[in-house]
């Protein structure tokens, strides 16, 4: 007999002889029982393991320099594309010239008629379109008003938007250019007057610098008189129209950022996308008043979406580094690797009468609103200092699986052990019963 080893005496699993065994009819059905359950909650384990999590973070935006998009599509069912002015302004109250954008305007039958499409046609975001005229030495009047600075032809007014700048440089009004020679050449008067009973929509996106700032929807054309922006409302409120037009508006989606793919979306069920819904989408306002001013005050923050593993393949860079004029409208902001730079944003909203007066229709005995201002909707949006990430991760590590692998296996044959010798034993018990 071979001498025993020094670890004989360390052995925790001490064994029987074959002839020691009792193999029962019960025991089997432990076994299989034990089994069964074994695979169930392995393949429990595996599935939590597989399972994809979004763990927000919230930290400060140290981004400097970046551009943010915001597309939109809101109907007015109750004012022509003709008097309607979209007008995008910087935190200091300039207008925001060269600002990328694809918006469009869409003429709108009249809501009696259904609203159908009539013409879909690009917005132009303060024009500067070429004019053609038969005369290269054509100079135009400008009606006693001095030519603006932003003229083709210094000294001239040439068509009928310079006729009208250089009204608005002398805050005149200018009406439907009557006895314009400008104006009636390019029938400014005539196409007003033919959409006067149309509604307009405004879809597409515009990108704007990263700071506070606010872009606004109102009648006529827009300028500034000293250090304050206005508007050429005399088309608006010497309207031909019976009821006159007004600002009643449905917002169809307001969205700062690209959104989600249904992708995405779709893995992170419902509460992903409620939690991360625009809440101006569907939100509609209606007004018989042609003085209405309609206000909402948007605070902005940045959110990023990080796809499980973009740390490893993308260490230390971010998302917004490609440069702004490369990057298509509505894809800035999406990487190749799957991750998406947007934002969320909250909202109050604030409307008013401009004839001032009490609030008291509204519910609000107390509080009186100021007289004047320009009719329109108005978004002034401010950017949040805190950015959200919200980045994917496994539910469970490797090394988790496997220890709940492990407790799976140990517990449910400790579990079946115990249950095997209660039943056998009892089975014992009864048959001495019965013997004696």
């Amino acid at each position: 007999m071979p001498p025993k080893s020094r670890f004989t005496r360390l052995d925790a699993f001490t064994k029987t002889v074959e002839d020691a065994r009792v193999r029962t009819t019960s025991g089997g059905v432990v076994t299989i029982t034990s089994l069964l359950v074994i695979l169930f909650l392995m393949w429990s384990e595996w599935s939590d393991y597989r399972r994809i999590v979004v763990k927000p973070e919230l930290v400060v935006d140290k981004g400097r320099g970046e551009k943010m998009e915001i597309h939109m599509n809101i109907t007015f069912p109750r004012l022509p594309c003709e008097l309607l002015t979209l007008d995008v302004m910087d935190v200091s109250g300039e207008v925001q010239s060269g600002v990328m954008h694809g918006v469009k305007k869409v003429r709108l039958s009249n809501e009696r008629e259904g609203g159908r499409v009539l013409e879909i046609k690009d917005l132009e975001l303060h024009p500067t379109e070429d004019t053609v005229h038969l005369d290269p030495e054509y100079c135009g009047d400008c009606y006693g008003a001095p030519a603006p600075s932003t003229v083709k032809k210094a000294g001239c007014c040439n068509t009928c938007d310079e006729v009208r700048d250089a009204y608005a440089g002398k805050s005149w009004s200018f009406g439907r250019g009557e006895n314009v020679e400008q104006c009636e050449r390019e029938h400014y008067g005539e196409q007003l007057d033919a959409q006067r009973n149309e509604g307009c929509r405004i879809e597409g996106g515009i990108r704007v610098n990263k700071v506070i700032g606010n872009f606004h929807f109102a009648p006529g054309k827009s300028f500034s008189n000293g250090n304050v922006h206005v508007h050429d409302l005399e088309n608006y409120f010497n309207s031909p129209v019976e009821g006159g037009h007004t600002f009643t508006h449905k917002i169809h989606e307001l969205r700062f950022g690209p959104e989600l793919p249904d992708s995405v979306v779709k893995r992170r069920g419902w509460a992903w996308s409620n939690h991360h819904g625009n809440p101006l989408d569907g939100h509609e306002q209606s007004t018989t008043e042609k003085a209405y001013n309609y206000m909402y005050f948007v605070k902005v923050v940045s959110t990023a979406y990080l796809p499980l593993g973009w740390d490893s393949k993308n260490l230390g860079s971010n998302l917004l580094d490609i440069r702004p004029d490369l990057a298509e409208l509505g894809s800035y902001g999406k990487s190749e690797s799957g991750s998406i730079e947007t934002h969320q944003y909250s909202v109050t909203s604030h409307k008013r009468s401009l004839t001032g007066g009490s609030d008291a229709n509204e519910g609000h005995k107390e509080r009186l609103h100021a007289r004047g201002g320009i009719p329109g909707v108005f978004f002034s949006y401010d950017i949040s200092p805190m950015k959200v990430i919200n980045r994917e991760a496994r539910a469970k590590s490797f090394t988790g699986f496997l220890v709940g692998v492990c407790a799976v296996v140990g517990g449910t044959l400790t579990v079946a052990a115990a249950v095997d010798r209660a039943l056998y034993e009892g089975v014992n018990r009864v048959r001495k019963i019965h013997s004696s």
